[in-house]
């Protein structure tokens, strides 16, 4: 008997991991830590982290806000597109079995905004303050985590996301110092 296309074969695992991950939060510590990250993950968390830079750090804590600003800006302009173009159903929607543990905030999967923006987030954070990598680089983990493990994306939307956020964020840094901000 043939096997199926390698794609349906990799669906199918990815398929088997959401389901897995999504068991999780069954648990009820498990769904509050997840579901407070994904909260913290649309904004929340990137907003109280912009105003302690600026009060923290006067003018060069502005700087560095304006810049994570304006990279959230993009990110959300490419995100909102690829969402749009790619249209892939989230895996609540797919399959009964998989629960969405929290709302969505839209309606398709691919790719995760809340790990884009944190990927992209942390990359400008950790340029201009390396101190906060201890706080950042767990806290993005967390969020794309969390995606999965609440039901709202597959894998590969936070793998691709946490690609695409790392590009966004690393352009983000070459066009500052292009343009003479300081990184």
């Amino acid at each position: 008997m043939p096997q199926p296309p390698r794609s349906e074969r990799l669906s199918s695992v990815e398929h088997g991991w959401c389901l897995r991950a999504n068991t999780l939060c069954a648990r009820r510590g498990a769904l509050r830590y997840f579901a407070t990250v994904s909260r913290l993950g649309d904004g929340l968390f990137w907003y109280a982290l912009m105003a302690l830079l600026v009060a923290a750090d006067g003018v060069d804590g502005l700087r560095a806000s304006l810049h994570l600003a304006l990279t959230g800006l993009a990110a959300l302009i490419l995100y909102k597109a690829l969402k749009r173009w790619t249209r892939r159903p989230r895996p609540f929607a797919s399959d009964l079995r998989i629960r969405a543990w929290v709302a969505p905030l839209d309606e398709f999967s691919f790719p995760s905004g809340h790990t884009l923006h944190a990927v992209a987030f942390s990359v400008v954070a950790v340029a201009h303050y390396p101190a906060l990598a201890w706080l950042l680089v767990p806290f993005a983990a967390s969020v794309a985590v969390s995606r999965v493990v609440l039901g709202l994306h597959y894998p590969s939307d936070v793998l691709a996301a946490t690609g695409i956020g790392g590009a966004l964020g690393t352009a983000s840094l070459w066009l500052a110092d292009i343009g003479g901000l300081p990184a």
